[in-house]
């Protein structure tokens, strides 16, 4: 298998793991910076979006983005040409940073709403509802509070504290930042599936053969499934993967009524 990578793929995989290595042992700013931050956030640079994808959390989440690569990249840079893999991971990677990004900006002004309707009728109730549904940032403390908060609604106190706890939730969730390849990937799924949809794939848990299209079907719903429950306690960015999966789609469909455009 390894001797069958081809050039862009190789490459890929070469860029990703030398930066890793320079922003783990070497260089830690380079994950700050080339990170993909809210786009109203003080940290937020245009060029995130294309280098955002170049930087992994860490070795197993780096480990899974390169490893769907080395399976799937090679078959389809042959099929489809160097060009156009690059074409299709570049412009998975970026699209699913700008949608995220649209993404992420719905979010942190809905939450800015219910803040700002917090603040003006404050209320334990209303404020239970929105720790609850950011649980993720907060420590089991927070509930001690909650409970103390209910007991004295009107004491300024705990209004204040209250007002401020959430006014830190907005700034939190509007500087963390997006890193990875994973948009990139799924559009690489993607294409594989729609351009081989029956080839037979080994699964290692569970030890199973299984088609292309039914494994990338699997994928789909799942991440459908997440970006709508919307789980606080889940850190993995889901709508960046749904976007990977409907650009590269696109990409694909474009290509295949184009076929004599393979190069």
């Amino acid at each position: 298998m390894f001797r069958n990578i081809t050039p862009v793929v190789q490459n890929l995989l070469l860029i990703n793991i030398v930066l890793f290595v320079v922003s783990a042992f070497l260089f830690p700013q380079l994950s700050d910076w080339f990170a993909l931050y809210y786009i109203q956030s003080q940290n937020f640079q245009p060029f995130q979006f294309l280098t955002y994808m170049f930087m992994h959390a860490d070795f197993w989440h780096l480990f899974g983005n390169m490893f769907g690569l080395l399976i799937f990249g090679p078959l389809l840079e042959q099929f489809l040409g160097p060009k156009k893999l690059l074409i299709l991971w570049m412009v998975c990677g970026v699209g699913s940073g700008v949608l995220y990004s649209g993404y992420s900006a719905y979010k942190v002004n809905a939450l800015e709403t219910k803040v700002e309707a917090f603040q003006a009728n404050p209320d334990p109730e209303s404020f239970n509802r929105l720790v609850l549904d950011n649980r993720g940032y907060f420590d089991r403390a927070i509930f001690d509070f909650v409970d103390d908060y209910s007991k004295n609604p009107t004491d300024p106190v705990y209004v204040q504290r209250a007002n401020q706890t959430l006014e830190a939730i907005v700034r939190i969730q509007s500087n963390v930042p997006m890193v990875g390849a994973s948009g990139a990937l799924f559009g690489i799924l993607i294409a594989f599936a729609m351009l081989f949809p029956n080839t037979q794939l080994f699964l290692l848990f569970p030890p199973m053969p299984v088609k292309a299209k039914y494994l990338v079907l699997f994928y789909s719903l799942y991440t459908i499934y997440n970006v709508f429950v919307n789980n606080p306690l889940d850190n993995v960015a889901h709508f960046a993967h749904l976007s990977g999966l409907v650009i590269g789609a696109i990409l694909v469909y474009r290509w295949k009524k184009e076929r004599n455009s393979f190069y």
